[in-house]
């Protein structure tokens, strides 16, 4: 069952094939870093979690350390240590968080993908390199049926959030801590939580977890598509 809040795109599933040859630079990144990692993932970064989540949360891109290495995203990297401690408090995760995708670890009523589903150079994908994973996005926006709330992490993730659902920017600006309603699902924006914004304290832990408290308080009270 497809989400109404937005139409899939006709022949493109919600999960890019691993050796998606889309974007020309990179492909060529990854190729790289397979030439260099050869036992890495080094492919466009499947979403993690299940289509009955009510929770969406959604990233940049794979680190090159990160889900570039490991296959999944946020993890292998700094930026999955905060996030998924931070679904483990909230009740959005189950089991054990090792930086490692055979950890068992199970994300409870929530899906993390990412805007841009292949590792960038320098973690900074090109405009057009956004708009042409979008009918990814799209697509998976349209088979989560229960979907009511997502979490934007950092600007990219806003700005291809709200392309995606054919919105004006300006009527919905990205701020830490902001809450967006959006038809039937609310978008909460956050800091991403990458070590920069950490280290230099525009993240703190704190600042995060007040975002997944206020997500957590939502879906509580929401009864539209709680799970069955």
């Amino acid at each position: 069952m497809a989400n109404t809040l937005i139409s899939s795109v006709p022949d493109c599933p919600p999960e890019a094939p691993r050796d998606c040859p889309r974007c020309a630079r990179l492909v060529a990144f990854r190729e790289a870093s397979a030439a260099a990692h050869p036992s890495w993932f080094n492919g466009a970064v499947p979403s993690f979690g299940a289509d009955a989540a009510r929770l969406l949360i959604v990233g940049l891109a794979p680190g090159l350390k990160g889900a570039n290495r490991t296959g999944r995203p946020f993890t292998g990297d700094y930026a999955g240590d905060l996030l998924y401690s931070t679904l483990l408090t909230f009740g959005f995760a189950r089991g054990s968080y090792r930086a490692d995708p055979n950890d068992g670890l199970r994300l409870v009523d929530c899906m993390i993908t990412n805007a841009v589903r292949c590792v960038p150079p320098g973690n900074k994908p090109l405009p057009q390199e956004i708009t042409t994973c979008r009918d990814y996005f799209s697509s998976r926006l349209a088979h989560l049926p229960r979907l009511r709330a997502m979490v934007a992490l950092g600007r990219v993730a806003h700005d291809q959030t709200l392309a995606t659902l054919g919105v004006r920017k300006s009527l919905y600006p990205f701020k830490h801590g902001a809450r967006h309603e959006i038809g039937q699902v609310i978008l909460f924006d956050s800091l991403h939580c990458s070590r920069l914004n950490t280290n230099t304290g525009r993240l703190t832990t704190e600042m995060f977890h007040d975002v997944f408290r206020d997500v957590r308080a939502f879906l509580d009270q929401d009864h539209s598509t709680r799970p069955r």
